[in-house]
């Protein structure tokens, strides 16, 4: 059973993603990127709808009252990773546009890589360490002042449950240089989404999203380890079978 439901989710995934990419393509030629970026917010809800249904699979929420208000107010998301689900959860979430900071190599899958392109995203070559730190700061900057916020995650790729990789500062280098506040954001995605597998688990995931912490006057490796300790703390609390 766990087989045919992930199946069907798989099978859902890729039957929507092809019309609703196509879409995309077409109307970006005429429409603004934050009308374009709510636009592919509502095939993020299809698929997690998709998620409820195929895999039984339901999400819990706190923290939403963290947010920064109001229309001007920036903010830079650090959120635990541990599969693709919360890559397409997030953005559900949230009150405001997204820009994710990505690899320019997944710009190559058929239509998801092609629609991402003509969002406002963040792309960067992984090859040069210090150019793509470049291109965060700069294209960060630029995102956040055009009411955008940037969500990051720190450890650089998906950690299997019950782990932690090395948070890199990238994103707390853009915050004080900023002045943008960090929202840290814990994710018990692994539980049901594994990182590697294809098959997926029934359960519940929990997103908790932590108090926001101010980057003025700081320095972006003490920050970044206040940003570290909230989550790993967090993960124990929303996931604690799985650091037993």
């Amino acid at each position: 059973m766990l087989l045919i439901r992930s199946l069907l989710h798989m099978a859902w995934l890729l039957i929507t993603v092809i019309p609703w990419g196509l879409a995309l393509l077409l109307i970006s030629l005429w429409v603004r990127r934050t009308t374009l970026w709510w636009f592919a917010v509502d095939w993020f809800r299809l698929v997690i709808w998709g998620t409820r249904v195929f895999l039984r699979v339901q999400v819990r929420v706190r923290g939403l009252d963290n947010l920064p208000v109001g229309a001007t107010t920036a903010a830079v998301l650090l959120s635990k990773h541990q599969s693709t689900l919360e890559t397409l959860l997030i953005p559900t979430l949230m009150p405001r546009p997204l820009a994710f900071v990505f690899k320019r190599e997944l710009l190559r899958i058929p239509f998801f890589g092609w629609s991402m392109a003509r969002l406002n995203m963040i792309h960067i070559d992984r090859e040069s360490r210090a150019l793509a730190m470049k291109h965060v700061i700069e294209q960060g900057k630029q995102r956040l002042a055009q009411g955008t916020w940037v969500i990051m995650f720190p450890e650089g790729t998906r950690i299997a449950r019950g782990q932690s990789g090395t948070y890199q500062t990238a994103g707390t280098r853009l915050a004080v240089e900023s002045g943008a506040p960090v929202v840290p954001i814990a994710v018990s995605s692994g539980k049901c989404w594994p990182r590697q597998g294809f098959i997926k688990y029934p359960g519940v995931v929990e997103v908790s999203i932590g108090p926001a912490i101010a980057s003025v006057g700081r320095e972006p490796k003490e920050l970044m380890r206040e940003v570290q300790a909230w989550i790993e703390t967090e993960m124990r609390r929303i996931d604690p079978d799985a650091y037993l």
